[in-house]
């Protein structure tokens, strides 16, 4: 596994800095998918439908195959354990997504905090802090949440 981790990393991810076009966008979903399995980690607890809706949303977001979206949550799995905050994660989408790509990604972590049928206080503090540090306006915070809970 680790050496299949390895090989994605190499073909997709790179510091934006050093990256073109493609591999920017790469390393935003590797920032992106971070962020959705920190979501699903809030409670303690990652469940299959917690799962099952960070690789949804990664498929449906940047139109991956079933393959490429679990080995992307798996190198956000890691990802995520190796961090020590947000603001690696937050800073890049904050620079390379649009205000409505943002909150697209704010929709996505309630998704996931909805995909195990409740909706815990660190659940959405988390949510709450993300589009704090995404500059997300409170009126596209609420709509995001209003339609995931309407989807779940």
């Amino acid at each position: 596994m680790i050496e299949r981790l390895r090989r994605f990393f190499d073909r997709n991810v790179r510091h934006p800095a050093e990256a073109g076009g493609d591999e920017a966008e790469h390393a935003l979903r590797l920032a992106t998918a971070a962020l959705l399995v920190e979501m699903s980690r809030m409670d303690d607890r990652v469940t299959d439908a917690e799962r099952a809706a960070i690789e949804r949303a990664l498929r449906g977001k940047f139109h991956l195959s079933p393959e490429e979206a679990a080995d992307l949550v798996e190198l956000a799995e890691a990802e995520a354990r190796e961090a020590t905050s947000y603001f690696g994660f937050t800073s890049l989408i904050n620079k390379y997504f649009s205000p409505w790509q943002k909150a697209q990604v704010i929709e996505l972590l309630w998704q996931v905090a909805y995909a195990d049928g409740h909706l815990e206080k660190y659940e959405e503090h988390l949510v709450r802090r993300i589009a704090d540090l995404l500059h997300v306006p409170h009126r596209e915070f609420i709509g995001a949440k209003l339609r995931a809970r309407g989807e779940a």
